[in-house]
């Protein structure tokens, strides 16, 4: 555990609902949690109609973002790009290594400490992993610090897209109870994937949660995370066939091959029908279930399922820019700004 994470878990712990940098997913609790989606659901009220949309953007007029992405992106970014905007917040980017001085030979942390210099806020996808962990302890050293949020580290972790997961979940889920008690999917290239393993590090502040992980063996849950879910209590169960489990599950987490890590082209040694979703695994599902997808999708997903209104995977898309506003409030400390918008609108 990085001392960024045991800082933050400590903090939390005690009751605070407050981050700087936003790194792991493990330090999210169950009350912060619910707080960024009722402020996502606020922002996205408030933006239905022109003055709340412009009121909007003044909350954050006076910040600046940096988008540091040189692994490609389509989602993330834009998402993250759009909250910024919807705030207010101006933005610069960098997308390519090529175009910034590290291809002179900067070194990361100097390019990481020059962008300090010019906005409030760095938000970083990289395909090392640790990049955004490696950023965040030099800040907490320097002068003028700056938040950090990790949009995406190597193959580790992945922490607003579990975010954004579980405000799909909540929503989908809010006739039913909620996301306790609900058996949860994941499926396809686990090992691999981070978006699967930062949505299993959320579920421990859900009760009675069950895990179901669907994948071939060379591409199985890591041991790490399912220690972490022994540690926490959180039921989970793990089988390489999709038709033995899929009668009982109320979501269905479906994740691509993750090709671009393979090492001797691990992935091409999958037979991927047994990893798909198409009308006849429809047919099996639960009528109330929901399918998720942190796309971009292969052929895991036939487009027939698309307009099944249960496949959940571009509203979840969309729900990516909400949270991502709200994580951006919590950061600059403007939920009661938020508030006081909405008080004002509504009366």
């Amino acid at each position: 555990m990085t001392r960024e994470v045991a800082q933050e878990q400590r903090e939390q712990s005690s009751g605070s609902t407050t981050f700087f940098h936003v790194i792991d997913p493990r330090v999210f609790k169950r009350e912060l949690l619910d707080e960024l989606c009722d402020l996502a659901d606020c922002v996205r009220m408030l933006s239905k109609c022109s003055t709340g949309a412009r009121l909007l953007q003044d909350l954050a007029s006076n910040r600046r973002a940096m988008l540091y992405f040189t692994q490609p992106s389509t989602r993330t970014f834009l998402s993250f790009n759009n909250a910024c905007h919807i705030l207010g917040i101006r933005t610069s980017e960098i997308r390519d290594r090529s175009t910034s001085s590290e291809v002179k030979g900067e070194s990361f942390e100097d390019a990481i400490r020059t962008f300090s210099s010019y906005v409030d806020v760095i938000i970083m996808r990289s395909q090392e992993p640790g990049r955004a962990t490696q950023a965040a302890r030099m800040m907490d050293v320097i002068k003028r610090p700056v938040p950090i949020i990790n949009a995406g580290s190597g193959s580790d972790q992945h922490p607003t897209q579990a975010l954004l997961d579980i405000y799909t979940l909540n929503r989908s889920f809010s006739q039913r109870g909620g996301i306790d008690g609900k058996v949860i999917g994941m499926m396809g290239d686990l090992r691999r994937g981070r978006t699967a393993r930062s949505l299993c590090y959320l579920m421990k502040n859900y009760f009675n949660v069950r895990l179901v992980f669907i994948a071939p063996n060379i591409f199985s849950m890591r041991d790490d995370v399912k220690a972490h879910l022994k540690e926490q209590g959180t039921s989970f169960v793990e089988t390489k066939c999709l038709s033995e489990v899929i009668q009982e599950l109320d979501a269905l987490y479906v994740t691509r091959m993750q090709s671009e890590w393979d090492q001797q082209d691990e992935s091409n040694d999958v037979d991927l029908n047994q990893y798909t979703v198409d009308k006849n695994q429809l047919k099996m599902m639960k009528s109330d279930a929901i399918i998720m997808h942190p796309l971009p999708r292969g052929p895991e997903i036939d487009p027939v399922v698309d307009i099944d209104p249960r496949a959940m995977y571009w509203r979840q898309e969309r729900n990516g820019m909400w949270m991502r506003v709200a994580v951006l409030l919590k950061i600059f400390q403007l939920e009661e700004a938020l508030y006081e918008l909405k008080s004002t609108l509504v009366s």
